[in-house]
C-alpha cells in the first residue's frame, strides 16, 4: 500500500505562485510514476501533470504548460508541483496520484493510489 499526503495549497492572488508537495509512504516510491490532477466544483477530475519514475520525462495538460512544473525527489519520496502565473480558473482541489505501471499518465484510471487533496484558490 502507498499513502500519499499533499500539502502547500492555499489562497493566492491571480499571477501569484504556489508549490504543492506530495509525500509518499513506503520504499517503492522510485518505482512509480506520479501525477497531479485537479477537480473544480461541478467538474470532473482532470489531468494536470505527470512525471516518470526516474523523473526523466514529464507531461502536462495544455492549460498549464509553461506555467506549472512537476518534479520529484526520490530520496525524499516526494513529488512537487510548482505553479506560477496562477489564474482564477486554476482554482480546484489538487490531488496527487501514484501509478504502479510507468507507461500511461493522462487518465484517472491509470493511477492506483490517491491522496486526500489540497485546496488551491486563486482570487481575481
Amino acid at each position: 500500500q502507498v499513502q500519499l499526503v499533499e500539502s502547500g495549497g492555499g489562497l493566492v492572488q491571480a499571477g501569484g505562485s504556489l508549490r504543492l508537495s506530495c509525500a509518499a509512504s513506503g520504499r517503492t516510491f522510485s518505482t512509480r510514476a506520479m501525477g497531479w490532477f485537479r477537480q473544480a466544483p461541478g467538474k470532473e477530475r482532470e489531468f494536470v501533470a505527470a512525471i516518470s519514475r526516474s523523473g526523466g520525462s514529464t507531461y502536462y495538460a495544455d492549460s498549464v504548460k509553461d506555467r506549472f512544473t512537476i518534479s520529484r525527489d526520490n530520496a525524499k519520496n516526494t513529488v512537487y508541483l510548482q505553479m506560477n502565473s496562477l489564474k482564477p480558473e486554476d482554482t480546484a482541489v489538487y490531488y496527487c496520484a501514484a501509478d504502479d505501471l510507468d507507461g500511461s499518465y493522462y487518465h484517472v484510471v491509470d493511477y492506483d493510489y490517491w491522496g486526500q487533496g489540497t485546496q488551491v484558490t486563486v482570487s481575481s
